[in-house]
């Protein structure tokens, strides 16, 4: 039997659209999570009189349980279709969510947007579908839950989905190729199986649309980018640097360069879980001996590349952000602290370009602040030498959070920078 290709989804939507219950019952369904497990969580909820619950707790049990630091078997974040093997990258609330989805290791390569059909589209479902766009999801799929709630009601699914078809043509999706599902995740329909309920429904089930998803490619093309997230000294060995190649192939005998510092070295033996390799693709974690580079100019959130095409260290960059939750509004000379690949940073905002309007997606032009819920095309000038890359070069180093008061406030990708001399 052939390896299943991997990919990794986010279930995103309003809190009470049945997010979680999809999740549970998705995991049930693909045999992720067993009856045994399904049936103790039932009596659970039945104990608390939240009944129909059970694959809700599913995900929020792990929730608890990751909160209070219990380990958590990982099969429970993933499942199999026939097609391909997913992980989930669980989105239950907003902050979890924008960290999860911008600095996580792993990074989503599609959405499933779950509408309730009983509250139709909610606040946070525009939000969450206008971050996934600017976050850089290309692949959407919609399930419209809780159809049971309305008696399967065909009339209500047409308006919720035309709800749906506006707002993401607003946000610049291309309708034509979002499945929109009607399904309950309660009762199972449209998930794994087509409806007995919804037979005025032709088009695929949640799986059918997992499995027309397409892998995205590994940009083996584009130059060498790992950004590092530790670098180890080991006797004998000199510099060992951990990391995962984000872009690009590392072979053994290559000539890199770290970036800010600009320490150049060479690359010895490369190792992935113990074993050596000869050569590291994108998605790899490694760790590999790098020669003639001293400690001093190497450390956690520098990035190294090749010679001939080094990460950029900007001086200025400007970037598409959207203000997720700011007890006032940002606005020039606000400097936060910027999360961007294994980096930090205090960045200063120096000029908001442009404001838009996410519910319209309209420009209102020049602006003197954002507050939550706006977005806009701004300027900032990171206040330690930083590697940032253009979103469309390099994605996993062109896309960012920005945290303050212990919260996540912004998030956005890079759209230029300017290189420092």
């Amino acid at each position: 039997m052939a390896k299943k290709e991997h990919m990794n989804i986010v279930f995103i939507g309003h809190v009470d659209a049945g997010k979680s219950t999809t999740v549970g019952r998705v995991l049930y369904e693909s045999g992720a999570v067993s009856e045994q497990v399904l049936r103790k969580l039932r009596e659970e909820a039945e104990k608390l009189g939240k009944a129909t619950f059970e694959f809700a707790y599913v995900m929020d049990r792990l929730k608890q349980e990751r909160e209070r630091g219990v380990t958590i078997e990982i099969s429970h974040q993933e499942f199999e279709t026939p097609k391909y093997h997913f992980t989930i990258i669980d989105a239950p609330g907003h902050r979890d969510f924008v960290k999860n989805m911008i600095t996580g290791a792993s990074q989503a390569d599609a959405a499933v947007l779950v509408v309730s059909c009983k509250d139709g589209v909610q606040p946070q479902t525009k939000e969450h579908a206008f971050l996934a766009k600017v976050l850089g999801i290309s692949q959407l799929i919609v399930s419209i839950s809780k159809m049971d709630a309305v008696n399967y009601d065909e009339a209500k699914y047409k308006e919720v989905r035309e709800q749906v078809e506006a707002l993401l043509k607003q946000i610049g999706y291309d309708v034509s190729k979002v499945p929109i599902i009607p399904a309950s995740a309660y009762q199972g329909d449209n998930l794994l199986k087509k409806s007995d309920n919804m037979p005025w429904y032709s088009g695929p089930t949640l799986f059918e649309a997992l499995d027309a998803l397409v892998v995205p490619p590994k940009p083996v093309d584009k130059a060498l980018r790992i950004p590092v997230q530790d670098v180890y000294s080991i006797t004998g060995h000199g510099l060992v640097p951990v990391g995962r190649v984000e872009t690009g192939v590392l072979k053994s005998g290559m000539k890199v360069v770290v970036k800010p510092s600009g320490a150049q070295g060479e690359v010895k033996k490369i190792e992935m879980h113990h074993q050596e390799i000869a050569e590291a693709m994108p998605g790899d974690n490694i760790g590999f001996n790098l020669k003639g580079v001293d400690k001093k100019d190497i450390k956690r959130g520098d990035v190294i590349g090749p010679v001939d095409n080094p990460p950029t260290v900007a001086k200025e960059f400007t970037a598409q952000v959207i203000v997720l939750n700011h007890p006032t509004a940002i606005s020039v000379g606000y400097t936060p602290v910027f999360h961007i690949h294994t980096a930090t940073f205090p960045g200063r905002f120096t000029e908001i370009v442009d404001k838009k309007d996410p519910k319209t997606g309209q420009s209102a032009g020049k602006a003197d602040f954002l507050k939550t819920g706006d977005a806009g095309v701004v300027k900032v000038q990171p206040l330690k030498p930083v590697v940032v890359e253009k979103f469309q070069d390099f994605a996993p180093l062109g896309r960012f959070a920005i945290r303050d008061m212990n919260q996540t406030v912004a998030a956005g990708v890079v759209l230029d920078v300017v290189p420092k001399e």
